[in-house]
């Protein structure tokens, strides 16, 4: 799912971000926002998620920020049963932590999935990924080598 177009070193190994690696990054101690918004650092934020093998929380928040762009009703269908498989299904692949009340809401939605369908989960996976994985990013070190390479600058 990462774009992989430049190779950069971080403490000794390999990782792979888009063109700027540190684009915004001035602004990602600020707000969890910041880094979603930004690219590089859905990046950055994707590989450190990868390391505590939690990635499905911002995958998920990032097929669903895609759904809610869907214009025709045959598309949101499909996508919509994509995100539901993928995510949100009990023994889904890539199953996101969420109580058993809204995975039931959603699944019971799921004959006739509207662009509002994975809302209540996208919010429960944000505040997750706000209140306990942000906290953790901005000490790791996939942006405290990212830091010191804007120090170099």
């Amino acid at each position: 799912m990462w774009k992989r177009t430049k190779r950069i070193s971080l403490s000794g190994r390999l990782c792979c971000f888009p063109r700027d690696p540190l684009a915004n990054i001035d602004n990602w101690s600020e707000s969890v926002d910041n880094v979603l918004t930004c690219k590089t650092g859905q990046s950055a934020f994707g590989e450190f998620l990868q390391s505590e093998h939690s990635e499905e929380n911002i995958l998920f928040w990032l097929a669903c920020e895609e759904y809610k762009k869907i214009k025709n009703v045959p598309e949101m269908i499909s996508s919509a049963n994509r995100i539901y498989t993928e995510f949100v299904q009990t023994e889904a692949p890539k199953q996101i932590n969420i109580d058993c009340g809204t995975r039931e809401n959603i699944t019971k939605n799921m004959s006739q999935p509207t662009l509002t369908s994975f809302d209540s989960a996208q919010k429960l996976i944000y505040c997750l990924m706000a209140r306990d994985c942000y906290p953790r990013f901005l000490k790791s070190e996939v942006y405290q080598a990212i830091l010191r390479k804007t120090d170099c600058r």
